[in-house]
């Protein structure tokens, strides 16, 4: 990335512009859930994944809890990183699909990796998925010095 994005606290002006990106920027992910975990289980899990998604990021936005900061490149929104200075949580992260592999979520995390040192935190989490659609999700978080830590969930219908 040639010139590093804007980060700054997000406004309720972004939220539809964070909303809309976080899906694009989500699509390849859910794709990925559902060739990972057949179409049954991946219709069970997430029979309505856009609408759920964009209520979740809504309400990241909107609640108290969580601190979030957009990237802006030029007078956009391009990315955004939602933490939980409590929890020492980096709890949601996404990049516009057009700005992905440019380094605005390398920069995000930084920028919410200090946040939360500055907060005293002393331990930061981040959690994501151990599928093909989170491998660039993955590498962000292992340059930014997470330590993995393998979990595996397992999901079985019962109404087949």
């Amino acid at each position: 990335m040639s010139t590093p994005p804007l980060i700054r606290p997000l406004t309720a002006d972004d939220v539809p512009v964070v909303v809309e990106f976080s899906l694009r920027a989500w699509a390849p992910v859910f794709a990925s859930f559902r060739a990972v975990l057949g179409a049954p289980v991946y219709e069970a899990l997430f029979p309505e994944w856009r609408t759920a998604q964009a209520k979740a990021v809504e309400d990241v936005c909107r609640e108290e809890r969580t601190a979030v900061w957009v990237a802006d490149v030029g007078d956009r929104a391009v990315g955004f990183v939602g933490v939980r200075v409590a929890d020492g949580e980096i709890h949601m992260l996404a990049v516009d699909p057009e700005h992905q592999r440019r380094g605005i979520g390398t920069a995000l995390t930084g920028y919410a990796v200090e946040r939360l040192r500055a907060a005293g935190v002393v331990l930061a989490v981040v959690g994501t998925g151990g599928d093909p659609g989170h491998a660039a999700a993955r590498a962000t978080y292992e340059k930014a010095g997470f330590t993995p830590f393998p979990q595996v969930q397992y999901y079985k219908r019962l109404d087949r």
